[in-house]
């Protein structure tokens, strides 16, 4: 073993060891999560809601992640559709959104040129067309 590679295995372990350090001391920041809706039964349980993480919204339901998109209207339209179900099977819900998610829902969907309810009930007819392909596969 020559004395140069001694030294190099000591240089990259002292490397090593100062990257370690300053990882230490300078973690990668987690990314942030802003909560913007939430729906709950009569008995504040949380049944769904959505947050918006690194640009996305994150559409959560029953503890899991749902589905994440960059779609605004569509997490929030689905989410209103969620509590629609549960009020029809007379499980009373409340659903609460922020302006933030509703504001950027209303203006995705104006630059499409129609309104939120014609949005929703395009969604609805989309989600409903799909179910029946699908049960008619089976």
């Amino acid at each position: 073993m020559s004395i140069q590679s001694k030294g190099r295995r000591k240089a990259k372990k002292k490397l090593a060891e100062r990257e370690r350090n300053q990882a230490e001391a300078n973690p990668v920041p987690k990314a942030k999560v802003e909560p913007h809706a939430e729906l709950r039964d009569q008995d504040r349980t949380l049944l769904a809601g959505i947050v918006r993480r690194e640009g996305e919204w994150v559409l959560g339901m029953n503890g899991k992640i749902a589905g994440e998109t960059t779609s605004a209207a569509r997490v929030l339209a689905l989410i209103m559709r969620a509590a629609e179900l549960h009020e029809r099977n007379n499980t009373p819900v409340r659903l609460m959104y922020s302006d933030a998610l509703k504001d950027a829902a209303h203006a995705e969907v104006a630059e499409q040129g129609i309104d939120f309810d014609t949005y929703k009930r395009n969604l609805a007819a989309e989600l409903s067309a799909g179910a029946k392909s699908t049960t008619a596969t089976h």
